[in-house]
């Protein structure tokens, strides 16, 4: 289902964020009415919009609005809120507007889901503080990791240190120390959270040479929390390190917000 500021979305508001593709998104995975991080995931929203609209959104709104998308279903789903104007004009994006709020849902699968093939991608993300809706080289890097034969990319500068995946965060485990890249990444949810889990938990440049020779990795994103890489390339991974399977727990134990 999909409904812009609480009614119906009409084909028209769909075709433009199709095809001037400008706006900020999160996704939360919503088990049984309950949000891990919902706090985050609302002030990404509001932090986005100021960015990219130079407006304040009404973060109350924002959860009614998610709230009445997702009222009377049980179990687990992910809700995509999509903040984008429908009147936009592609030759003056600077002219004011009023962004709207686009709330969409799909079935959430298993959390967490089975470990990750990734294969290396040279790419960086355009305004990557910001989640905002242009994918286009986050999938390309996809498909290139693809053809490759893994499952998704995991990223790197030009100079060759690593930075993220397309669509999450990175962290790599060595000698007792969850280790997040010092590079230029999308403020994540659950890494936040996962950095709150009480686990020791460091920021540092990370080059491909010590991607590669790490004791294990994981993605982390809200749908699927920390899913362990199982290899990078044709360099094998850990994927049932004691460190990775605790922080696994603890983030499943994460109870949530009531929406």
């Amino acid at each position: 289902m999909a409904e812009l500021d609480g009614h119906p979305v009409d084909e028209a508001s769909l075709e433009r964020l199709a095809l001037v593709n400008y706006g900020h998104f999160t996704s939360m995975r919503i088990d049984d009415g309950r949000v891990r991080g919902l706090a985050l995931h609302l002030e990404r929203l509001v932090r986005d919009c100021k960015s990219l609209f130079g407006t304040d959104l009404d973060a109350d709104l924002v959860r009614q609005y998610v709230r009445q998308a997702v009222d009377g279903r049980t179990g687990s789903l992910v809700a995509r809120v999509t903040i984008f104007d429908p009147t936009l004009d592609l030759g003056r994006p600077a002219d004011n507007g009023q962004p709207g709020v686009l709330v969409t849902t799909r079935g959430a699968g298993v959390m967490p889901p089975p470990p990750l093939r990734v294969h290396l991608v040279g790419y960086e993300r355009d305004l990557p503080q910001v989640k905002h809706v242009g994918l286009f080289g986050a999938l390309h890097a996809r498909r290139q990791a693809q053809l490759a034969g893994a499952d998704d990319a995991l990223v790197h500068s030009p100079t060759g240190f690593i930075s993220e995946g397309g669509t999450w965060n990175a962290a790599f485990i060595r000698d007792g120390h969850v280790i997040w890249p010092d590079a230029e990444v999308l403020p994540g949810v659950t890494m936040s959270l996962l950095r709150d889990s009480g686990h020791d938990h460091v920021t540092k440049t990370i080059t491909i040479d010590e991607a590669l020779t790490a004791e294990a990795a994981f993605a982390a994103n809200t749908t699927i929390g920390a899913r362990a890489i199982a290899s990078i390339g044709d360099t094998a991974l850990a994927v049932d390190h004691p460190l990775l399977l605790e922080l696994q727990q603890a983030y499943q134990s994460i109870e949530g917000d009531e929406l």
